[in-house]
């Protein structure tokens, strides 16, 4: 494969974040041109009829969808739905801008197909995120066309105290009202100092209470309010955040961000040592986020819908999470791996496996192979 050879070949050798960049002009210039994103999008979009789903009230082509951190200020979007994402979430965006961590702060671990960044949270603020996404809905209506379908995911300013924290939340959620799909809570990066303390029920309920009082103060009470856990959550703590988003009336979780983990690499150890703290993605999450999200269905039900996020690589890993009880899917190490054309290969593939089982659609193959939810 063309990609395979130039990612060992050339990217591999590269700094992962001037990639990034230049893989992000890459995106824009394809968005600059008229038509160029639609008919590109046409060809590797998901069109399988059994690939459609139906949640959140949106209706989604496919089911995979771009994760946060990709496209940190909805730069990419027209682009990223070019390639044939399903949905596209931007962010994370935190209400002030600021510059993140000092680079280097991005590194691969080719070995175990990882990556671990350190980035965080560098973005241009909630408001001039919200002001592309402005633009772009209002392209698509004079088009006579919707648009792509957009997530925000929003955090906290590194500068805001965690006593603060609600408020900061809230300001970047109103900028969001009215113009994402829906919006998704991060607590769970490790790259914010004391964020991952925000995941401890007694500072979430207030947390999650105030961006939805705020969203509903801007006339956006429709939409669909999400929260992202990690996967270094202890088991009790994941049915914690369970009954939590239950109570709260919230419609979804997002399992799970990256982690703090180095068990079990097969990258050399020095190598790892020198890329350092931060969150690590890709294929080495893929048994513990499946862990988490059968917990989160076994808890759940089919009450909260349960997006499937952190060691996706193949049809078969997407298909496994969503007879596991995710609705949707989404990746971001997966495309860095497998290039420009593997959300195409995870759409085309979802759909034969669905037809393979015998399910009139993807939609109807979720929690399969789930257990009952209990509450003990």
């Amino acid at each position: 494969m063309l990609y395979q050879l130039l990612f060992h070949a050339v990217l591999r050798h590269t700094d992962a974040e001037s990639i990034h960049r230049l893989a992000f002009g890459g995106l824009r210039a394809l968005a600059a041109v008229p038509g160029a994103a639609r008919t590109m999008g046409r060809a590797l979009g998901p069109r399988e009829p059994e690939l459609e789903v139906t949640a959140l009230g949106r209706t989604f082509p496919g089911p995979l969808g771009m994760a946060a951190g990709f496209d940190k200020n909805g730069e990419g979007i027209e682009g990223l739905t070019a390639l044939g994402f399903g949905f596209v979430e931007i962010g994370t965006v935190t209400a002030r801008p600021q510059p993140g961590n000092p680079a280097p702060r991005l590194f691969r671990l080719v070995p175990d197909r990882a990556i671990v960044n350190r980035m965080g949270f560098n973005n241009q603020g909630a408001h001039a995120a919200a002001e592309r996404l402005r633009e772009l809905r209002a392209r698509a209506a004079a088009a006579g066309r919707r648009g792509p379908l957009v997530g925000a995911n929003i955090g906290k300013t590194k500068a805001v105290p965690e006593a603060e924290a609600a408020a900061d939340y809230a300001e970047s959620a109103r900028a969001f009202a009215g113009l994402a799909d829906y919006l998704v809570v991060n607590v769970s990066s490790p790259n914010t100092p004391g964020l991952r303390n925000l995941q401890a029920v007694e500072h979430l309920r207030p947390l999650l209470s105030t961006v939805r009082e705020a969203l509903d103060g801007e006339g956006a009470s429709d939409v669909p309010l999400l929260v992202k856990i990690a996967p270094d959550l202890a088991d009790e703590d994941v049915d914690a955040v369970a009954d939590l988003a239950l109570e709260l009336g919230l419609d979804g979780i997002i399992a799970t961000n990256t982690t703090i983990s180095r068990d079990g690499l097969d990258t050399d150890p020095e190598a790892v040592e020198a890329a350092g703290a931060g969150g690590l993605s890709g294929a080495p999450l893929k048994h513990r986020s499946l862990e988490v999200l059968r917990r989160l269905r076994a808890r759940t039900g089919d009450a909260l819908v349960l997006i499937a996020a952190g060691g996706i690589e193949t049809p078969e890993d997407a298909w496994e999470r969503i007879r596991a009880g995710a609705t949707l899917v989404q990746g971001y190490t997966g495309l860095i791996y497998g290039g420009p054309l593997w959300p195409r290969r995870i759409h085309k593939g979802l759909a034969r496996l669905v037809r393979r089982a015998g399910y009139p659609s993807v939609a109807d193959a979720v929690g399969t192979d789930a257990p009952q939810p209990s509450r003990a």
